[in-house]
């Protein structure tokens, strides 16, 4: 039997054999057996942490404790970093945090983790550790629970997201039926879960190739019109155009097609704590006050438009695209301007504030409305000038009885 890919990358080779009996878990053992890329691989081990962190350590690993309460720590080495888990059990869990004890119960480990799929796991020569059925699940593109669906969600109600996200990845048909009417009746839990942790498990699940279909799983169990009554119920129509149209994963460009023209961005923006930029961007998108450009060839309106969606030290680029992609899924855009823009190099402004103080003026309000005034110029005049064009309007503007 060869040995499957990631069981031959040299670190993950080394972590093994420091860690006797160690094995490849969950996502990457899931993603091998469904012939996807891996992207990160996770090791379970019986050691308790201490030990664990000592052995790799002697094999020339560097240690970063980033989860020690849960038995987590990542051991780093030729650049590749690998976390590592000792085996658990759960000792209480409340719906948000689960206290827990270590095992070296290989079964009663993968009996705690949400779903079959994700419960897998590979030891050094490749021998499969399917205790639920997790391989034909993913055969046959189903997400299923571990034993008792309910009990699962109580245990961390972020779990009926969850749900979802890897349905939109790895599930085939109608959702399973148990599935859905635990999460359905769970609904109260979601409202406990930090809004944080909400907003990231919703990207993840914006982020997967076709999510239309999960989220109107969503909104038929519940889950989208308790976590966002502002936008419900989810209308995929404009997201499945962007989609059709191959427009990139997006998480922020897609959340923006799903919300309704008179939901409150801002207010949904701040309940789930978006970051500053999310924020921001979130509200650019939704702008239709800016005038795009009139055609592929319309340079000038190309140039205004890259102004108008620029925001303080970020490259416009990316927004405007954006933008464009959302206003042609709404067919007010046609492809080709936002094919154009990407050679349209961003205007900037030739001149700062110290090009006039180098000039005389005098710092102050006086200079700072001379400098407005003069790039109101160069914009009016389709933001095309160059800096010495900008020198001599300012010269005009300097002449005495200019108004």
């Amino acid at each position: 039997m060869s040995l499957p890919a990631m069981l031959r990358q040299g670190v993950v080779r080394e972590l093994l054999t420091a860690l006797p009996g160690a094995r490849v878990v969950g996502g990457a053992v899931r993603d091998h057996l469904a012939g996807r890329p891996i992207h990160d691989i996770d090791v379970g081990s019986a050691f308790p942490p201490e030990e664990a962190t000592t052995r790799l350590r002697q094999a020339g690993f560097r240690i970063f404790e980033t989860g020690l309460d849960h038995g987590t720590v990542t051991a780093v080495r030729h650049g590749t970093s690998v976390e590592v888990t000792t085996l658990r059990r759960d000792v209480e869990a409340d719906g948000r945090h689960a206290s827990v004890a270590w095992t070296r119960n290989w079964r009663e480990d993968a009996e705690r983790r949400d779903f079959t799929i994700n419960a897998m796991s590979m030891d050094a020569h490749g021998n499969l550790f399917d205790y639920f059925q997790g391989q034909a699940d993913l055969r046959v593109g189903r997400v299923r629970f571990i034993a008792d669906a309910a009990t699962r969600i109580r245990e961390d109600y972020l779990r009926s997201l969850r749900f979802f996200r890897f349905w939109a990845r790895y599930g085939r048909g109608a959702p399973d039926a148990e599935a859905m009417a635990a999460i359905a009746g769970h609904l109260d839990g979601l409202r406990i879960l930090s809004v944080e942790r909400v907003w990231m498990e919703f990207k993840r699940l914006l982020e997967a190739p076709d999510p239309c279909d999960a989220l109107e799983h969503m909104q038929a169990s519940g889950v989208w019109p308790t976590l966002l009554a502002e936008a419900a119920p989810v209308d995929t129509r404009l997201l499945r155009e962007l989609i059709r149209r191959q427009a990139p994963r997006d998480a922020l460009l897609r959340f923006a097609a799903l919300l309704p023209p008179g939901a409150p961005a801002h207010a949904i923006a701040s309940r789930l704590k978006f970051s500053g930029d999310e924020a921001a961007r979130l509200k650019l998108l939704r702008r239709r006050d800016i005038p795009p450009p009139a055609s592929a060839v319309d340079k000038r309106g190309m140039r205004l438009f890259l102004l108008a969606v620029a925001r303080n030290g970020h490259d416009p680029q990316p927004d405007a695209e954006a933008w464009l992609w959302l206003r042609e899924a709404e067919g007010l855009s046609p492809p080709d301007i936002r094919e154009a823009l990407g050679q349209v190099a961003v205007p900037v402004f030739p001149l700062q504030g110290r090009d006039l103080l180098a000039l005389g003026y005098a710092a102050g309000p006086e200079m700072g409305r001379t400098l407005q005034q003069l790039r109101a110029w160069w914009v009016a005049e389709g933001a095309e000038a160059g800096r010495e064009a900008c020198l001599l309007r300012l010269a005009e503007l300097a002449k005495p009885g200019h108004a």
